[in-house]
């Protein structure tokens, strides 16, 4: 037997502290399979140890929602007895070690969250973060992650039909990959994970168990040093064909009523899945570690349960119905094995080879985890933006906007996943949100993810705010009516005052935006650690509270996009505009500067400019809409340019200073189209609505004209599509291993 020691104890992620709470839990030593199942689930990934105080802020009810946080996804009511069932986790850590395999893991993982609910899945999303494209590792790492995504979305048979990309030396030694999936079950046939019944079966289904992810919820709950390669053993390895015929094996079981409750194997596998059962269950769980499927040979109780490898579901099923199940999993030729059976004594008990190998209560695991409020300061205010630098030629500085990094079509990304696949896929990549029918009805899902990471750096409490209401405002502006968000929040180590206070104040802010919206969190995932010491000096990420989100559409053809629709429609700035250039990426792009503070979220003109534009499209007045973000208007207004291939002139009624006016980053704005007939009766809504609204402009032509009192600046489409289009395809041109 191993001694445990102070050494394997640190080894295993546990403070001395955190030790001696184990010790009284224990009433004498664990032994190594006790201790490190005390590890992953007592790690940052598994017990959110140091944000779950303050995720205690996040509203998450509402009359449509049928169950928020604490399942494996959120569930919202979608109509006519049907739910859609989304979540969004990260795979950051893994990602980094081993892009490939990271990302596409964590494309299975979050698609098991969702199934395992009952729910087909309909679409994966995802959120990607890099650092610089120039940094030595980062083409390595773009074409891993972008490859693993699609390799393991494309197989499975589930269209990605949208995401969102930002590069930033914050993330060099850690890049963020946040995955998402949507999607659609019977109300009346939602499974829950609670375990219940003594006596009954507990079963394992699905691949085998081997030695590959041992201690990644521990490597997840940690940040880098030098030596993040040699982790590679603690990154999962996918296999999206057997994820496919789980998928069908598990939905097959469901439509009998052969489940009482079902989780799937996570972060911290076999552990976690049945910690989780039980505990929700108030029950005991005993296990036989013989019977599990293992892939490798002699394999220990201590790698069995700290294994992470994939396509793995944990089941009770109702006793004596043993073989109907194993009959069905049997023809999807996966394993299927009775491996233990639910208790009453409140207690994990694992047997091996005729002894008892783990005997912990279940509550110091689970509710009884540690739970931290960790000292925290606030982020100092940002100086307003001093000296402002002038733009000299609109044109210009556009061109260049639209082909930088934050900017530049994601074309050479989402053209390696299939977005069409299931044959309901509404709206493309590239606009504000995917628009995904459900199936067999008129109904559409409209889905997006949300953040930017450099607003909440300067200011935490603003950015939370923006990036719930962009997620909202992108739903709005495909005609959906936003019903509920999930979340991912990446940050850096808790345990720095400064980080901690970036995690409070995004919170703050997600949590205003959330009730003002009437948007609730039904789901979500904390990422902390996320910072490398391999960059040199502890770099820290950006704080990157990521915000999934979807809404609905009654009608999936009356689904509104950002191209132009035709020449001399009249173009509208919807939205109160003050031209905010603090944190904007013109400053950044063009001037090298991040100053000043982010621009200021107003939730009530957000609420109310929002609620202007779904009437207006219902109502049949608005030909194309498209929320303003990065780049401002003049970036807004190229993009439904380049979508519609047609051109547009700005009229110099606009104010003249060029860069708030056409680069500020003011929230709560949406550009759109309306021909003559149909203005009178939206500008009539906006008055009585008290929303600002600004003619900018026609459609026309195959170039943006910006008049000016002195000149004109000009662009053709064709030079700015060139420039759209350059980034990724000169920066994957040739891809380095490093």
């Amino acid at each position: 037997m191993t001694a445990i020691t102070p050494q394997i104890v640190a080894d295993h992620g546990l403070s001395p502290e955190e030790y001696e709470r184990v010790l009284h839990a224990l009433g004498r030593e664990p032994n190594l399979v006790e201790l490190g199942i005390f590890s992953v689930m007592w790690s940052e990934h598994c017990s959110y140890k140091s944000s779950r105080l303050h995720l205690k802020k996040l509203p998450t009810t509402g009359p449509q929602v049928i169950c928020g946080p604490g399942e494996n996804a959120g569930v919202v009511d979608i109509g006519d007895g049907q739910a859609a069932i989304f979540k969004m986790e990260s795979h950051n850590h893994p990602s980094y070690i081993e892009p490939y395999q990271g990302a596409a893991t964590g494309v299975g993982g979050i698609l098991r969250d969702v199934f395992t609910m009952g729910a087909r899945p309909v679409a994966n999303m995802n959120a990607l973060r890099f650092g610089r494209p120039d940094h030595p590792k980062m083409r390595h790492l773009i074409s891993g992650v972008v490859h693993g995504i699609g390799g393991y979305g494309n197989c499975v048979g589930v269209p990605t039909v949208g995401g969102e990309v930002n590069f930033h030396p914050a993330y060099d030694g850690n890049i963020l990959v946040n995955a998402m999936t949507v999607g659609v079950a019977d109300t009346d046939k939602i499974f829950y994970s609670a375990a219940s019944g003594i006596g009954n079966p507990i079963v394992y289904v699905g691949s085998k168990t081997g030695r590959d992810g041992i201690h990644g919820a521990t490597m997840a709950s940690a940040d880098f040093g030098e030596d993040a390669d040699a982790k590679r053993p603690t990154v999962q390895v996918g296999d999206p064909f057997t994820e496919k015929l789980l998928i069908e094996a598990c939905l097959e079981l469901m439509g009998t009523d052969v489940i009482v409750a079902i989780q799937d194997m996570g972060a911290a596998g076999l552990t976690s899945s049945s910690v989780e059962m039980a505990s929700k269950g108030g029950v005991g769980i005993e296990l036989i570690m013989d019977d599990v499927p293992q892939r490798e040979s002699n394999m220990t109780p201590y790698e069995m349960m700290l294994s992470e490898s994939q396509e793995r579901m944990l089941m009770v099923l109702k006793p004596g119905r043993e073989a109907e199940a194993e009959a069905i999993f049997r023809k999807w030729e996966l394993d299927f094995a009775v491996i233990g059976h639910v208790t009453d004594t409140g207690r994990m008990v694992l047997k091996f080879k005729g002894e008892t190998v783990c005997d912990i209560p279940l509550g110091p695991l689970a509710d009884e985890a540690p739970l931290y409020d960790r000292p925290w300061v606030p982020t100092p205010p940002r100086a307003p933006l001093a000296d402002a630098p002038q733009c000299r030629d609109i044109a210009a500085d556009l061109k260049t906007l639209i082909g930088s990094p934050d900017i530049a079509s994601r074309r050479w990304i989402w053209e390696q996943y299939d977005h069409m696949v299931g044959a309901d896929t509404v709206q493309r990549p590239g606009g504000d949100a995917a628009v995904v029918r459900v199936h067999g009805t008129d109904k559409a899902l409209a889905i997006t993810t949300d953040c930017t990471p450099r607003y909440c750096f300067a200011d935490p409490v603003e950015g939370g705010k923006q990036a719930v209401a962009e997620a909202w405002r992108n739903l709005t502006a495909v005609g959906a009516n936003p019903l509920a968000v999930t979340n991912c929040l990446n940050f850096a180590n808790p345990q720095r005052p400064e980080i901690m206070g970036q995690i409070v104040g995004c919170l703050d802010g997600m949590s205003q935006a959330c009730i003002a919206l009437d948007f609730p969190i039904v789901s979500g995932n904390v990422s902390l650690y996320n910072e490398s010491k391999a960059t040199g000096g502890g770099s820290a990420i950006l704080p990157t509270p990521a915000i999934g989100a979807i809404g609905l559409l009654g009608d999936w053809q009356k689904n509104m996009t950002i191209a132009f629709k035709g020449a001399g429609d009249i173009i509208l700035a919807v939205g109160t505009r003050t031209g905010h250039l603090g944190q904007t990426l013109w400053l950044r792009e063009l001037h090298g500067r991040e100053d000043g503070p982010p621009p200021p979220v107003d939730l009530d003109a957000e609420r109310r400019a929002g609620d202007l534009v779904r009437k207006g499209i219902a109502s049949g007045w608005l030909t194309a809409v498209h929320d303003v973000s990065d780049g401002g208007i003049a970036v807004t207004v190229a993009e439904m340019a380049l979508a519609g291939a047609i051109g547009a002139i700005l009229d110099r009624k606009q104010p003249y200073d060029c860069a708030r006016s056409f680069f500020g980053e003011d929230q709560g704005v949406y550009i759109v189209t309306a021909d003559d007939a149909a203005l009178l009766d939206f500008l009539t809504e906006a008055h009585a609505a008290g929303v600002e609204v600004e003619p900018l402009g026609r459609t026309g032509g195959k170039r943006l004209i910006f008049e000016r009192p002195d000149r004109d600046d000009v662009v053709s489409l064709e030079d700015l599509r060139t420039a759209h289009e350059a980034f990724f395809p000169t920066l994957m041109s040739v891809v380095t291993e490093s």
